[in-house]
């Protein structure tokens, strides 16, 4: 409940056909069951209380008599429950009858939902006995009360982040003009729906698919809680198929055939917050207004979360998604060089190649976006500046990398040059201080610059988006070029491009010095290397771990979560890998420099977006270089007082 995250579940209990006594046993049961797990809203099957397929049964007076008796013993029993729950049955209005959604709350009755929609095509024949809801509105006696009787309905909790509940039945979620749509433009950013959705071969991807789709369309969250076991097989089969999805994302699904409940978190507060980014999304804007019914919750705990966080959220685990991903990514940055080069008519390519990860990545995709460009690989020109803290290691690979690309490679000694402006200026080159680092950044940055003059060419970006983030980068030196292909890369994400064209690049001598690029730490070597010759400067012992701030980054900025949320998920995620005050010390770290470095993205030079972050000050990040990082600095010091930090 905290957090904005809200316990839901999907229920489908073994019921028998026509005996609501017996059906109404299980479904209690699996209210009380899902309760006590804190799942705050409960959405059971379409017509559970009687079953789905009951046919001509539904006629009978008895039947109809039985269903409501037994939705006041569900709502007697569970008077001691916390959760909305959303239960179906038959209801007859004015002599016609209804496929409902009963809503309880409690033990009390708040509302009474028809379907839209009555399907009679195929397999259904839901017409022969069920009018459409939408006709008849108003409210409805039951047990001596008048009830709101309506599709039009929204679930309003202003305690819990502004949640808004709507409600639709089965078939409504596959007509055009869903009854949730009506919903999410009334404001509702939960849908649930009662269904009996009888299985065919495919139609489970379908229907994965539809309530996939309806929920990115709407922005929403959606429970979808399907009939299973115990109805009639009589000429189809029901497979108890239960779905809950969030913004285009499946959280949770059952296997096929099989009862009992499903359960997921749904992240309101990511919702709202999607919705305020999208401007297009015109929530308030319903054709028609809805009834809203309040309600609370009276036990607000935190429970575990039935979710997980991916730790490298930019990447995905799976591996097949992973090399489509990659390739695409690598197309993206590639197009976007070429159609540079094909604006300025520029000769050649110039990069600062130094045998690390980043200039490695950007080598690789100018070299297909010349091969793209039908240019001669001999124009791109790469050029490794040895200075005080080049290894042997990173040098080598610099020179095999060129080689085995097929590019040509200069050589700069930047020793003479650092030194002398060391003497201009000053600076004591025994005192390895910040001026001392970034010294020799901006002399590698005005070599390359000054050699893409003398041949016509762009100096290529190598930066990545982790490091502009973090504002890892020396202002006017390795910050800036003439076209940064790497900024919108993480540095959790550049590792894998490599890998993967180390993979597929069918060259083993390409490949071979690929993979020792992968195993090299990272480090911009400005200091120099210990007495064994390897490198003394480490990244992450110095900024943090890289998989930790893109954590921290995805988070805040695509899904805006607060420093305390995204301090919870991290960890549960990384639990076992990085201790708690460990994950606060750097999750500090990053918000600091996040918002003190944000002066160097404002004058980011031009480079391609590749995913739903970026950093650029002309495109998705429009903040101000002077914002006061102290609000968010104040929540983490909170939490580091709360661990006796």
């Amino acid at each position: 409940m905290l957090d904005g995250f809200l316990k839901v579940a999907a229920a489908t209990p073994k019921i028998k056909v026509a005996n609501p006594v017996f059906n109404a046993g299980a479904i209690v049961d699996m209210i009380l069951e899902a309760d006590a797990k804190g799942a705050k809203v409960i959405v059971l099957p379409e017509l559970c209380i009687t079953g789905y397929t009951c046919q001509d049964l539904f006629l009978q007076d008895k039947l109809l008599t039985a269903a409501k008796e037994q939705l006041e013993v569900i709502a007697q029993r569970t008077a001691g429950t916390d959760a909305l729950v959303f239960v179906g049955l038959p209801l007859e209005k004015d002599d016609k009858l209804y496929n409902t959604a009963a809503v309880l709350k409690s033990g009390a009755l708040l509302a009474f939902i028809p379907k839209s929609f009555i399907p009679s095509y195929g397999e259904f024949y839901e017409t022969r006995h069920f009018a459409p809801g939408g006709v008849q509105t108003g409210t409805v006696l039951f047990h001596g009360k008048e009830i709101p009787f309506d599709t039009d309905i929204l679930f309003c909790c202003d305690s819990l982040e502004g949640m808004r509940i709507g409600c639709e039945i089965c078939e409504d979620i596959w007509a055009a003009d869903t009854p949730g749509t009506r919903h999410a433009l009334a404001g509702a950013n939960v849908i649930v729906n009662l269904s009996a959705s009888n299985d065919l071969v495919g139609k489970d991807t379908y229907r994965e698919a539809l309530v996939k789709a309806t929920s990115a369309r709407l922005l929403s969250a959606y429970i979808y809680a399907s009939a299973g076991d115990g109805e009639s097989t009589q000429d189809v089969v029901y497979s108890g198929h239960n779905l809950i999805a969030e913004n285009g994302t499946v959280l949770a699904q059952s296997r096929p055939f099989t009862t009992g409940i499903l359960y997921a978190d749904i992240d309101i507060a990511k919702l709202r917050m999607e919705r305020r980014r999208m401007t297009t999304f015109e929530a308030g804007k319903a054709a028609a207004p809805h009834l809203r019914i309040e309600f609370g919750y009276e036990k607000v705990v935190r429970t575990a979360l039935d979710r997980s966080f991916p730790k490298t959220p930019f990447v995905p685990g799976d591996s097949a998604t992973r090399r489509k991903r990659c390739e695409q990514i690598l197309s993206i940055q590639a197009n976007g060089l070429k159609k540079r080069y094909e604006h300025t008519g520029s000769r050649t390519a110039v990069i600062g190649l130094s045998g690390g990860l980043d200039s490695t990545l950007a080598l690789l995709v100018t070299v297909r976006a010349f091969d793209m460009l039908g240019k001669a690989r001999s124009d791109i020109k790469a050029v490794t500046m040895p200075c005080f803290g080049t290894t042997d290691r990173t040098y080598e690979n610099a020179c095999r990398l060129a080689q085995a690309c097929g590019v040509e490679l200069t050589e700069v000694d930047i020793r003479a040059a650092v030194l002398q402006h060391f003497a201009d200026i000053g600076q004591d080159p025994d005192t390895h201080d910040v001026t001392y680092e970034n010294g020799q950044a901006r002399e590698r940055t005005q070599v390359l610059m000054n050699v893409a003059n003398k041949l016509g060419g762009l100096v290529i970006g190598t930066g990545d988006m982790s490091e502009l983030a973090l504002g890892w980068a020396t202002y006017n030196g390795d910050h800036m070029s003439m076209y940064g292909v790497n900024a919108g890369v993480p540095k959790t994400l550049v590792r894998h491009l490599v890998q993967y064209y180390a993979d597929t690049c069918g060259e083993e001598r390409l490949r071979t010095v690929l993979l020792d690029v992968l195993d090299t730490p990272v480090s911009p070597e400005l200091l120099p290397p210990a007495e064994n010759g390897r490198i003394s400067q480490k990244t992450e012992d110095l900024v943090g771990p890289y998989e930790l701030h893109d954590f921290f980054l995805y988070y805040m900025l695509r899904c805006g979560y607060p420093p305390s949320k995204i301090y919870r998920i991290a960890v549960d995620t990384f639990e076992g890998e990085y201790d708690t005050d460990v994950i606060l010390k750097w999750e500090k770290t990053f918000y600091r420099r996040f918002f003190a470095q944000h002066f160097k993205r404002s004058c980011l030079p031009d480079g391609p977006k590749v995913g739903s972050v970026a950093l650029s000050p002309r495109g998705d990040l429009r903040m101000p270089s002077d914002a006061d990082a102290r609000i968010w600095l104040e929540e983490l010091d909170g939490l580091l007082q709360g661990a006796g930090a």
